[in-house]
């Protein structure tokens, strides 16, 4: 899928990653996608939580060798 922006969150907890990727989806122009890694095994219902508080678009979740994947398309 296709990015315009990456977030590493790898090694960090609850709540880091959702507060990065808030701060970088504040930097973003609506329509563009971010595409965050994480390793937290709870970013997986963290980010689906935090798409719908925040009317972003959650595109994709995926795990891969423990690793979370996610897309979300800025509101």
């Amino acid at each position: 899928m296709n990015f315009d922006r990456e977030l590493d969150a790898r090694g960090l907890n609850c709540p880091l990653p959702i507060l990065r990727a808030k701060k970088t989806l504040g930097e973003m122009q609506s329509g563009q996608v971010l595409h965050i890694i994480a390793t937290d095994p709870g970013s997986v219902k963290d980010f689906q939580a935090f798409a719908k508080q925040t009317g972003n678009e959650l595109l994709s979740s995926a795990e891969n060798n423990k690793e979370f994947e996610f897309h979300i398309k800025r509101k």
